[in-house]
């Protein structure tokens, strides 16, 4: 899941365009800023959120680097690493673009709050609670594709936008997973790194020479960042969800679902999918296969997504994570 903002400008050559998290234009060009890359689907316009989960759980004093995935900590060092990039960034992504990109994004959208929309916005709190961050803004947006994004740049408030359409595809709890992946991405502070990353590519295209073929490189590590970034999102997913079987039906709906085949969907089918993939993908023809077609994809495919977040469930990192939170609520009932 990351936000994806039109732009009047090309962001990146026609020659090479880039596939963004959330929604693609034939028109323009996009910023990719902080994306979903994510719903079992009993359709019920009429139902009501409750406003706490009896089993919910706070982890107090979360950080990112608890849940980061491997890939992305050591993609994130190379972003860091590279001379000149928040000062870049910062001179290029100045207040004039922030104030298009937050127009855009707004004007068309409903701000979810108490009073609008109370039980997305419960949601949304609650997930934020658990992660230990403070909760953006949520805007829903009127679109036929199912598709959430986040907007963090110049240090102001963020927002989280989501689309109509992924809030009919998903069940209550599917669609605070979708939100908790966004707030993932706010928690290890993808969005700036996403932007900054976007812009220096565009930079490296206009240096005469070998201008290209340096903005191809970055290119492609850029999409391998963001490939990491999307593993580390579904885990903060899970933290919220608490069970897999949710973040993988979400990843399961948006590669091949819709309301009216919700209840005919099964997670299990769906992670021996995944099993399928690795065992076809396992020879030397396989894996180069895979990665031509994965070397210039924003995501992850949807069974590798599924099958990490499986087995991270499974994993002793994951069952600590789960013990400190369980500690923390029996302190605070007591």
């Amino acid at each position: 899941m990351m936000a994806c903002v039109s732009l009047s400008s090309p962001i990146f050559s026609p020659r090479q365009p880039i596939v963004p998290f959330g929604l693609n234009s034939a028109n323009r060009r996009r910023i990719c800023l902080s994306p979903i890359g994510f719903g079992p689907i009993k359709k019920n316009r009429r139902a009501r959120v409750s406003v706490r989960r009896a089993d919910s759980v706070v982890f107090r004093n979360l950080d990112a680097d608890d849940f980061r995935h491997p890939l992305d900590k050591q993609n994130t060092l190379i972003l860091r690493a590279i001379p000149g990039l928040n000062e870049l960034g910062k001179a290029l992504l100045g207040t004039v673009a922030e104030q298009v990109m937050l127009l855009e994004n707004i004007g068309t959208s409903v701000l979810v709050s108490k009073n609008q929309l109370p039980g997305l916005h419960q949601l949304m709190v609650e997930a934020a609670e658990i992660l230990n961050i403070e909760a953006p803004d949520l805007y829903v947006r009127q679109s036929a594709i199912p598709n959430a994004y986040t907007l963090a740049v110049s240090g102001k408030k963020p927002f989280v936008v989501v689309h109509t359409s992924l809030v009919e595809l998903l069940t209550q709890k599917e669609l605070q997973a979708v939100l908790a992946h966004e707030l993932g991405h706010l928690k290890c502070d993808h969005g700036v790194w996403l932007t900054f990353a976007n812009i220096l590519t565009l930079g490296a295209y206009g240096v005469p020479g070998l201008g290209g073929l340096i903005a191809q490189s970055l290119e492609e590590q850029l999409f391998r960042w963001l490939r990491a970034a999307e593993l580390t999102c579904d885990r903060a997913a899970l933290l919220v969800a608490q069970d897999p079987k949710v973040v993988i039906s979400v990843l399961m709906k948006l590669a091949g679902g819709c309301p009216s085949l919700a209840d005919q969907l099964n997670v299990d089918a769906f992670l021996e999918q995944a099993r399928s993939y690795d065992k076809a993908s396992s020879s030397p023809v396989g894996w180069y296969i895979r990665n031509a077609q994965t070397r210039q994809l924003s995501h992850p495919l949807p069974v590798l997504r599924a099958r990490e977040i499986d087995e991270w469930s499974r994993s002793q990192e994951y069952r600590t994570l789960l013990s400190r939170a369980i500690q923390i609520k029996t302190v605070q009932k007591a």
